[in-house]
C-alpha cells in the first residue's frame, strides 16, 4: 500500500463483450438488438480486482469496441502503470490521458473504484460515503412500437412488480398522443416518465406535453424533448410546461451542466458515467446542479450489468440524485454478470457485499467466452 490510499497497479485488461437483448430496444433515433463492448479487469498490488464495461455507443459518444480497446490498451495502460498514484492523482490520469473516449475512461475508472472499495471491504456506495441500507425505484423503459405493442409490454412490466414506466417517444405527436393514452389504458396505475430523445421541435414539445397534463395522464418528466444542441429550444419548452423536463443528451460533462443551468434549459439533469467518463465527474455534475436547486437522475446507456452496478452505487451515495434509470441489465440475456444490486420489482438495493460486489463468469475475463 502506498502512503497515498492506493495500492499500486498490478494488471489491467480488456477484452471484447457481446450480450444479446430478451427484445429489441427501440427508441426514435436507433434499434438496439445486442449489446457490443469491452469488459475491464483491474488489478491492484493487494490482489483487490474491480471490473468495469463500457458499450460500444456510436450514436452518443462515437465510441466503437475497437477505440475502446485502444484506448484502455494504450493511452489510459500508459498513464496507470509504474506509479504509485492516489485514488485522484488516478481518476485524473485515467481523465487527462486522451481527448475523449469518456466510455472506455468510464470503464477502467469504475473498476479502479470497485478495486478501491473492495479494499477496503465496504461496498463502493459507502466508501463514496453513503448508506449501506440505500435504495431507490427504478423504471422499466418501453421501446417504441406501434401502441398496441407498447401496451402489451407496459402490461408485462407492471406485471413484473414495475410501478414506473419509462416510455420511449418522439414520432409524430400524433401517434405519440396515442400510444401513451394506449399504455396507459393498460397500466392505469402505473407512474410514467417520458422520453423522446430529442425528436420534437419546440413547438411540438409544448403541444403535447400541454394535452397530456389536460388529459390528466400522471408523467413525473419528460427527458429531452428537443435537439441536443438547441438548448433555446429545451429553454422554450421548460418555460412553457408544469410537468418537469430534464435534459439528457444535452448534457455529457460538467460543463454542459453548467450551460443548462445559467439557461435555466432543464428542471433536472440525467447523469451517465459513459457520458462524462467517470464517478468523479457524474459527482461533481451532481453538485453542481445541488447549487442550483436541480436536481438529477443517475441514468445508463444500454450497458451491462458492470456498467448499471456502478452507476447504482453513485446514485444512493449523492444526495442529489433523487431519480434512477437503471433497468438496462434487465434487457440482457447473460447469466455470465451477476450481482451489484438486487431489484424488487421498481426497488433497487444494494449488496453487501464490498466494491460493486460483482459475480463475473471466468470464462469472460480468461478470454473463453463470447
Amino acid at each position: 500500500m502506498t502512503t497515498n490510499g492506493l495500492n499500486r497497479l498490478r494488471d489491467l485488461r480488456a477484452m471484447p463483450y457481446s450480450g444479446p437483448l430478451k427484445r429489441p430496444f427501440i427508441t426514435s433515433r436507433r434499434r438496439v438488438e445486442s449489446v457490443q463492448g469491452v469488459l475491464v479487469e483491474l488489478e491492484l498490488e493487494d490482489g483487490s480486482i474491480g471490473y468495469g464495461t463500457a458499450a460500444e455507443t456510436w450514436a452518443v459518444t462515437g465510441e466503437s469496441v475497437a477505440s475502446s480497446l485502444a484506448a484502455i490498451n494504450g493511452p489510459v495502460f500508459e498513464a496507470l502503470t509504474g506509479r504509485d498514484l492516489s485514488l485522484r492523482e488516478a481518476e485524473d490520469a485515467i481523465a487527462n490521458c486522451c481527448v475523449g473516449n469518456t466510455s472506455a475512461k468510464a470503464a477502467v475508472d469504475v473498476a479502479l473504484h470497485d478495486a478501491w472499495a473492495s479494499g477496503l471491504g465496504v461496498p463502493l456506495a459507502v466508501a463514496l460515503g453513503g448508506r449501506p441500507d440505500a435504495h431507490a425505484a427504478t423504471d422499466m423503459t418501453i421501446s417504441l412500437d406501434d401502441p398496441e405493442a407498447m401496451a402489451r409490454e407496459a402490461i408485462a412490466a407492471s406485471s413484473n412488480g414495475f410501478e414506473i414506466l419509462k416510455v420511449k417517444l418522439g414520432g409524430d405527436p400524433a401517434v405519440d398522443l396515442n400510444r401513451l393514452e394506449s399504455v396507459h389504458e393498460a397500466v392505469p396505475s402505473a407512474r410514467f416518465r417520458l422520453d423522446a430523445n430529442q425528436g420534437w421541435g419546440a413547438k411540438e414539445a409544448i403541444r403535447m406535453i400541454r394535452r397530456i397534463e389536460d388529459a390528466g395522464i400522471p408523467v413525473d418528466l419528460v427527458e429531452q424533448p428537443t435537439p441536443k444542441a438547441n438548448l433555446d429550444a429545451l429553454a422554450q419548452v421548460t418555460a412553457a410546461v408544469d410537468t418537469p423536463v430534464m435534459a439528457d443528451e444535452s448534457v455529457a460533462d460538467e460543463r454542459d451542466a453548467w450551460e443548462i443551468l445559467r439557461r435555466e434549459a432543464a428542471d433536472l439533469i440525467n447523469i451517465k458515467l459513459a457520458k462524462c467518463g467517470g464517478i468523479r465527474p457524474a459527482l461533481a455534475i451532481a453538485d453542481l446542479a445541488a447549487t442550483a436547486g436541480v436536481g438529477c437522475m443517475m441514468g445508463a446507456m444500454m450497458e451491462p450489468r458492470v456498467s448499471v452496478a456502478a452507476a447504482a452505487h453513485v446514485a444512493l451515495a449523492h444526495p442529489n440524485i433523487q431519480l434512477v434509470d437503471l433497468d438496462s441489465a434487465e434487457w440482457i440475456q447473460d447469466p455470465r454478470i451477476a450481482g451489484g444490486y438486487e431489484l424488487e420489482g421498481s426497488r433497487l438495493s444494494l449488496t453487501e457485499a464490498p466494491g460493486l460486489g460483482m459475480s463475473m463468469d471466468s470464462a469472460l475475463t480468461e478470454g473463453t467466452a463470447p
